[in-house]
């Protein structure tokens, strides 16, 4: 044992992949220097020892809001007697429903970005799921138990490519998808603003856009992209800037980014940073060069923006799971449950004024009012005779004592929206507080030198396939990489890029 920065020490067990053949391999998950590494031996290929958290203190942070689901009631999959990541789909073994679905539309590309995990153009071949197919997929999402999937995110490829995509769109609204993203390169809708006033008038909620620095250095199409951000803005219609991170490559603009957005922030709603994952042929070395950890874009993000966004205040997904638990508790109705693994991303929020960023750890003690919630979740959750009412009322006043005083103009603002929510059951007023905040997240997809199945059963992106199943993202675009089988298998026959 040691003192956390000297020897090794054993965090868990887990079991991840051999990068070179991807067998499933017993796998040690170990504290040394104050980092976090994942090691592993492969009889055939040797010991692999990957970084998986660059600082050791975040990770036991982010390791006390561990919160572990109960998965889909009707899943769609078997588990295989293989094991997990074997024959993958969400099975009876995965413990996290789909929060986010993502469906590729096409293969098809206007780009060619070396670092993409869907690499379209190299496929020689044309994926693209029919009108029906898609509908079959959406259907499949909604029927989910206990929470119909609630959000989709139409990707690819590029799925503007597709002239259907409007009437995709309209078929996910009617079917029940609370949320309608497109993940896009933005080209399209920076040429063509009628197609893009198309897909908003169909439901889209999001233009999910590729965004990866504000200098042309690292964003070769920086003037496609604020074109298309204008073309949104005219049409009021909200963007997610969605950066790809590398370090030596345009990790020193991640400040710059977030500045941006907040410039622009009756448009840009979010910035959600996506650390490179090795999915393609990376070395080593590139994986040592390149590879950054969600402390260390944390960081960068506190240097950059001089200390107002501190790595401190950045959260695991699964902090919100209280708040699910009380709307469930109190409607008894089943929720959307943010029980993704701990370690998979993080997130703030800041609030953009007249006197720059505020962020919302600034305006709340973010652990206290988190801890206010589960009180009043626990009470609903115990019934007896208490009054509802009564005890939100209570409950709120208790939420009061995580404010920060030195706010107060922005604290009253916030916790005012809170109260309406919680106390008149108007829970779309949650919406109010996204579209006047910026969101700050990351999610660090894995790769076959970082893979962690603990993670893979916590999953909560999702894809859907036209075979029938869901499956995680990180099985679907790493790993054993299911994206190239399920493209194989239903690719048009006939037709190459």
């Amino acid at each position: 044992m040691n003192d956390g920065h000297g020897e090794k020490m054993l965090i868990k067990k887990t079991k991840s992949l051999c990068p070179t053949c991807g067998r499933v391999l017993e796998a040690d998950v170990i504290e040394e220097e104050g980092k976090v590494w994942l090691v592993r031996t492969c009889p055939e290929h040797g010991v692999y020892r990957a970084l998986y958290w660059s600082d050791v203190d975040m990770y036991r942070r982010f390791d006390a809001y561990e919160r572990i689901g109960e998965g889909i009631s009707n899943p769609q999959t078997t588990a295989s007697p293989a094991g997990c990541p074997n024959d993958c789909g969400a099975c009876e073994n995965h413990r996290s429903t789909t929060l986010l679905a993502n469906i590729d539309l096409t293969n098809r590309c206007n780009l060619n970005c070396d670092f993409c995990f869907a690499n379209a153009r190299a496929c020689g071949y044309v994926y693209e799921p029919t009108f029906d197919q898609v509908v079959g997929m959406l259907s499949m999402l909604r029927e989910e138990k206990p929470v119909p999937t609630p959000a989709v995110q139409f990707s690819g490829g590029e799925p503007t490519m597709r002239d259907d995509l409007p009437a995709i769109i309209r078929k996910a609204k009617e079917l029940g998808m609370y949320q309608v993203q497109v993940a896009t390169n933005g080209i399209r809708i920076a040429q063509e603003p009628d197609y893009l006033l198309q897909l908003k008038e169909a439901g889209l909620s999001t233009v999910y856009l590729h965004f990866d620095g504000v200098s042309r250095e690292t964003n070769s199409k920086l003037a496609s992209d604020r074109r298309a951000i204008e073309n949104c803005e005219k049409i009021h219609l909200g963007v997610v800037l969605v950066p790809t991170v590398i370090k030596g490559r345009n990790d020193h603009e991640v400040g710059a980014i977030i500045k941006y957005a907040a410039e622009h922030i009756k448009t840009i709603r979010g910035v959600n940073f996506q650390p490179v994952a090795f999915t393609g042929a990376a070395s080593e070395d590139d994986v040592r060069k390149e590879r950054i950890t969600i402390p260390e874009l944390a960081e960068r993000i506190e240097e950059q923006t001089n200390g107002v966004i501190k790595k401190d205040y950045f959260y695991p997904v699964p902090c919100v799971v209280p708040i699910s638990n009380l709307v469930e508790a109190y409607t008894g109705k089943p929720q959307v449950t943010f029980t993704t693994h701990q370690h998979c991303g993080a997130a703030t929020y800041v609030f953009v004024t007249d006197d720059g960023m505020v962020p919302i750890n600034r305006m709340v003690d973010v652990d206290t009012f988190f801890e206010s919630i589960e009180k009043m979740a626990t009470k609903f959750a115990k019934g007896g005779s208490l009054n509802k009412y009564m005890t939100l009322v209570e409950g709120v006043k208790d939420l009061y004592t995580s404010t920060r005083k030195a706010e107060q103009d922005n604290t009253t603002e916030f916790m005012k929206l809170i109260g309406k929510a919680l106390i008149m059951q108007n829970f779309e007023a949650l919406r109010d507080f996204h579209w006047n905040a910026l969101f700050i997240g990351t999610m660090h997809f894995m790769d076959s030198y970082n893979y962690d199945l603990d993670r893979v059963q916590r999953c909560c992106i999702h894809y859907a396939t036209p075979d029938g199943r869901v499956i995680p993202f990180c099985t679907y675009n790493s790993g054993p990489v299911y994206r190239e089988k399920v493209w194989k298998a239903f690719a048009q026959p006939g037709k190459d890029e």
